[in-house]
């Protein structure tokens, strides 16, 4: 017996017992996207507001530091140097434009980039958060 399949012994059934697989079986995919017919599309999960606020300071502090060293080059003294970033800093702070350096997205601005892009279709489509009542 091999897997639970075969006979228990191969005694008194005129074989050897040798028990060969079936290869051209088609078995139907399984379902496994987890998908649930009823609530309609796969969604992914929300974004982590936390790692992207972290994202866009590391993208600040990074563009500060470049600044910096780049006055530092130029030959500004320390104190000159403090105000240009502390300037750089207010500016950063107040655009809100972190764009990344490398043009890489991680999952977190994926998701967030793609909440937005479905809320703007939902309001240029005028569709309203879906109900119980309709499938």
């Amino acid at each position: 017996m091999y897997n639970g399949t075969g006979l228990q012994t191969p005694r008194g059934s005129g074989t050897t017992g040798h028990v060969q697989s079936n290869r051209f079986s088609v078995r139907p995919p399984a379902n496994n996207t987890g998908a649930d017919p009823t609530k309609g599309f796969v969604t992914a999960g929300k974004p982590n507001q936390e790692i992207l606020e972290h994202d866009r300071k590391r993208q600040i502090q990074l563009k500060l530091l470049v600044l910096e060293e780049k006055l530092i080059d130029q030959g500004y003294s320390d104190a000159e140097i403090a105000a240009k970033l502390d300037e750089a800093n207010e500016n950063e702070d107040s655009a809100n434009n972190a764009v990344l350096i490398s043009g890489k997205f991680s999952a977190h601005e994926k998701g967030a980039m793609k909440e937005r892009q479905m809320e703007t279709l939902k309001s240029a489509l005028g569709i309203d958060e879906p109900s119980d009542t309709c499938l």
